[in-house]
């Protein structure tokens, strides 16, 4: 569930769920150049890393994110900041998604108008499954279809010992107006008519299977219901895809029963970021 959160300095135990909020310990296994990594809480055994390896617990780093972004943002952007988790492997995995109500644009087609507000998703991870990361997107309030874009929004680092806080405070700061700056990009879109036909040609190009393709052209045929026919439906299309994985849009996950789906909704989201950057996407914005 969304926890709704004032804009100030909080501690670890006032926003990060129970589950999430555990110590971090390392037991050397029988393998010489390897060790486990342990729930210091509950005793479990979550992972299996090099001993090289080191990491903030997640409480810590989450915390280090939501106050700088307090700090830096602004008090009337951060106003209402709403905050959304994910986790995977065990809760060795976790995602923070904080949406910004206050930073918002309108994208208008000529069927529809939408609110996108700004959003920024930070990654941890305590087993090596993932780097620290931080993200800048937008959220489709409508459909509540999350957006990452193209290579540009990403700050990534490696660990949180190689994390470069000025960077991300540099980043931060820039980050809304990125977000105005790619709001006119989508508008862009959504004033961009498209015909059915070549939105099947251009998906044949960038799906890697022919029913993927066709699975997406219908979610294409949805939003457009909606939308009108525009690249902007399109990419909603590829943004609820990103978003759900039910009856919905027909793009179910596989139960692996390995406690991964959270990381594999994610990984949709770069799915996406890649899809809009082929050229045959492209080539719908250009045309």
């Amino acid at each position: 569930m969304p926890l709704d959160i004032t804009p100030f300095t909080m501690t670890a135990n006032e926003f990060v769920p129970e589950e999430l909020n555990f110590s971090v310990e390392f037991e050397p296994t029988k393998v010489q150049d390897k060790k486990y990594v342990i729930n210091g809480d509950t005793g479990e055994y979550i992972g299996v890393v090099g001993n090289s390896f080191n990491c903030a617990s997640h409480g810590d780093f989450f915390e280090g994110i939501h106050n700088t972004v307090t700090e830096h943002l602004g008090e009337a952007e951060c106003d209402n900041m709403n905050m959304h988790w994910r986790k995977a492997r065990k809760n060795a995995w976790a995602m923070l998604d904080m949406r910004l109500p206050e930073v918002t644009a309108k994208v208008v087609t000529d069927k529809h108008e939408t609110t996108i507000a700004q959003r920024i998703i930070a990654l941890h991870g305590i087993d090596g499954s993932c780097s620290n990361q931080v993200f800048f997107g937008s959220i489709d309030f409508f459909c509540t279809n999350g957006m990452i874009t193209g290579e540009h929004d990403k700050v990534r680092r490696k660990n949180t010992a190689n994390f470069n806080m000025d960077t991300f405070i540099r980043d931060l700061k820039r980050s809304v107006t990125d977000f105005y700056a790619q709001s006119e990009e989508y508008q862009r879109w959504a004033s961009k008519s498209v015909t059915s036909n070549n939105v099947k040609l251009a998906l044949d190009g960038i799906m890697k299977s022919d029913r993927k393709s066709e699975k997406m052209y219908a979610l294409f045929q949805q939003e457009a219901s909606v939308r009108g026919y525009n690249v902007f439906a399109l990419y909603s299309a590829f943004t609820n895809y990103a978003t759900y994985a039910d009856d919905r849009n027909g793009f179910n996950l596989r139960n692996t029963g390995n406690d991964t789906n959270a990381v594999s909704m994610f990984s949709r989201e770069h799915d996406v970021s890649r899809w809009i950057e082929t050229s045959q996407f492209r080539q719908l914005v250009a045309a």
